[in-house]
């Protein structure tokens, strides 16, 4: 079983690796804001519990996002069997301790963190070109700005907290698409033989 979580700011490729990643390897894509819209699209107790947060404009406390990504694992054993890539959790120190803590319950953990790592100025570049391209609001100066100063703040001290856990993997993002995933590649094919 390989779980992987894909780290970066804003516009660093997450995404398209995390496609590259799901296809090579088999895992199961879990991206907590896909997971939340279904529980409360199909208006589950989940997802009332969450909508109620949403609706406010809070966010999901801790604990429920852990309930939300252990109902993932737990209800889809056929498809999270070979592992799965978390996206957009977790993205505080407290929310990483949770996760590795439910992981346990489950007899697996985290293997690895790919930490992509760009540039701010190429970060705000392609984001501007993304909006450019595919009409994405947010993908204004200002919103990118704010949302880089949110990433610094709140979710770059992730890097630290599983670089000491050692499961941190630097990938430079600065390079072509498959550049990037022959090198995230590699790292993996080695995790996969310990």
């Amino acid at each position: 079983m390989l779980n992987v979580i894909v780290f970066g700011a804003p516009g660093s490729g997450k995404g398209t690796q995390s496609e590259k990643l799901i296809d090579h390897f088999g895992l199961h894509h879990i991206s907590t804001g896909e997971v939340l819209r279904d529980h409360i699209a199909r208006g589950t107790e989940l997802g009332k519990i969450a909508d109620s947060y949403i609706s406010k404009g809070q966010l999901i406390p801790d604990d429920l996002m852990v309930k939300v990504l252990a109902h993932v694992l737990d209800s889809n054993p056929e498809r999270t069997g070979k592992g799965v890539i978390f996206d957009g959790f977790p993205r505080t120190i407290p929310q990483a301790k949770a996760l590795n803590n439910m992981l346990a319950e489950r007899n697996t953990g985290v293997n690895a963190v790919i930490g992509l790592e760009v540039d701010e100025s190429d970060l705000i570049e392609r984001m501007l070109r993304r909006g450019q391209e595919s009409g994405r609001a947010d993908d204004n100066i200002d919103t990118i700005k704010k949302r880089l100063d949110v990433y610094h703040n709140q979710t770059s001290p992730l890097r630290e907290y599983y670089l000491q856990e050692g499961k941190y993997i630097a990938i430079d993002g600065n390079r072509s698409v498959d550049e990037i995933f022959s090198d995230i590649k590699s790292h993996l094919d080695r995790q996969l033989e310990k």
